[in-house]
């Protein structure tokens, strides 16, 4: 599956959707969810919550594995993607179209160094 072009990248594996000037979405590429295998639970960080770009700030669990997930951006944590409660198994079908959480950004400067679709493809392999 390849990286669609309209979202950026943080080397740990997280997508950015930015939607307006200062909000995006977030979500776990097709890679981590490769790597994880059949996802059964997703743990997003709390509406309201500060998150920094590069730590963790949720947790994904799989048949055989956890994962932190690392936020691609600095900022405030304004919705969860409710679906995921009762299907977390959508992130496997359909990585880039299954958000994990929406955000509203504190220093938009950081999205300068997020990843493009090409160079992502040669962090992931």
């Amino acid at each position: 599956m390849s990286n669609p072009d309209h979202l950026k990248y943080h080397e740990s594996h997280t997508w950015l959707k930015i939607e307006s000037g200062d909000t995006g979405l977030v979500g776990i590429t097709h890679h981590a969810q490769d790597q994880l295998g059949d996802v059964v639970y997703v743990q997003p960080p709390a509406v309201g919550s500060t998150v920094t770009q590069g730590e963790a700030c949720g947790v994904i669990e799989s048949v055989k594995t956890a994962a932190d997930v690392h936020a691609p951006a600095s900022g405030m944590v304004t919705e969860i993607n409710p679906a995921l409660a009762d299907t977390p198994e959508a992130v496997n079908s359909d990585p880039y179209g299954t958000w994990l959480f929406r955000m509203t950004f504190s220093n938009a400067q950081e999205l300068a160094s997020l990843l493009d679709a090409a160079a992502y493809e040669k962090v992931s392999g």
